[in-house]
């Protein structure tokens, strides 16, 4: 009897640990919508979501594991899905979340990293019910500011970007401005507004929708977010598109403020700079871009997940899912997090990329 009892428990030992695992990396857990920040002392966060609620799940060694998640908090009928989730940045020494939910608030919730306890600390935007779309992104400097920018349908129900900045330690946004209003009445109403930060610079990328068009755009400022310059195109290319592409693509600054860009357009995938020509890295949807001085361009064709190293030939492909994230580490390593089957996968990198 106990040989047949010893020989269940291995029997199920051995199941729960293959449903555990995944031949394309390693499962945190069962949710929606990954995203990954660093902060200055190189410890790797993922945020995602389930349902209403928010779990944050950590890695102390570079992302080779990552702990238990923890519940943060719980946001009533939370957008999630199609880029829409709960955001993550890290500074030195405080990270924060935003969620939105569905009525247009946006949430944030604030861990000081000293004790690392997450509190639950009121709304981002300064009119109530001014985002619905469900859309946005976050991002920090070193001197624990943050930096959030989102779609607003404030004064006139049409879709702006909106932007502002919260000093944790003072913890408190700042009134909230609109950075762009489109002469065409709106901005593109499903897709993503991104954000980078790099010292006192700070770079809002959107899709606009100009007479017909619906291009990628960005917007800088070089005080810290107090003022914004005019917008400008990306690329030399158009879209001309009545429907919405729901997919925004990403941005990202380098040590000496320069701006990286990737996106998508009629499928194909671009990596772009301000002034110069976008180049086709490859096809699919759902881009994104991470890595300061060595930028790392990924992408989902279809079921498969592409990363790119700026610079090198070829993509290299490392899994199937969607909605892939990525963050270089402190020992110079690749760390992703992605979608799949509603679960959250991550995988480090063993070389560069």
């Amino acid at each position: 009897m106990r040989k047949l009892l010893l020989h269940v428990y291995a029997l199920f030992l051995l199941v729960l640990l293959t449903s555990l695992s995944d031949p394309d990396g390693n499962v945190i857990a069962t949710g929606k919508q990954p995203q990954l920040s660093i902060d200055s002392k190189g410890v790797v966060r993922t945020v995602f979501g389930r349902n209403d609620s928010i779990f944050c799940a950590t890695s102390k060694d570079a992302g080779t594991t990552f702990s238990k998640p923890v519940w943060v908090g719980e946001v009533s009928q939370m957008h999630l899905g199609m880029g829409r989730g709960p955001q993550l940045a890290s500074s030195e020494d405080f990270s924060v979340i935003t969620a939105m939910d569905k009525s247009g608030d946006i949430h944030y919730f604030q861990l000081d990293h000293a004790n690392g306890k997450w509190s639950r600390k009121g709304l981002v935007n300064d009119i109530p019910a001014s985002a619905p779309e469900g859309l946005m992104g976050i991002a920090a400097d070193k001197q624990n500011n943050f930096y959030a920018v989102w779609l607003d349908l404030r004064n006139d129900r049409k879709n702006k970007i909106g932007f502002s900045s919260l000093s944790a330690r003072e913890g408190k946004w700042k009134k909230n401005v609109i950075v762009y209003t489109s002469p065409d009445e709106t901005v593109c109403e499903c897709c993503k507004p991104n954000i980078a930060v790099e010292g006192s610079r700070v770079v809002v990328m959107f899709r606009n929708w100009l007479d017909g068009s619906r291009d990628l755009y960005f917007v800088q400022s070089a005080d810290r977010g107090k003022t914004f310059g005019a917008a400008q195109k990306l690329g030399n290319g158009t879209w001309k598109l009545k429907g919405c592409p729901m997919d925004g693509g990403a941005v990202t600054l380098d040590t000496n403020a320069g701006i990286h860009t990737v996106w998508q357009r009629e499928g194909k995938v671009f990596y772009a700079q301000p002034g110069k020509s976008e180049v086709q890295i490859g096809k699919g949807r759902a881009c994104y871009i991470t890595g300061n001085n060595h930028p790392v361009m990924t992408w989902q064709e279809g079921k498969q997940l592409n990363v790119q190293e700026l610079g090198s030939a070829n993509p290299i492909t490392i899994g199937e899912g969607s909605f892939l994230v990525a963050i270089r580490t402190a020992d110079h390593k690749m760390v992703y997090a992605w979608e799949k089957e509603d679960t959250i996968v991550f995988k480090k990198s063993q070389g560069n990329i």
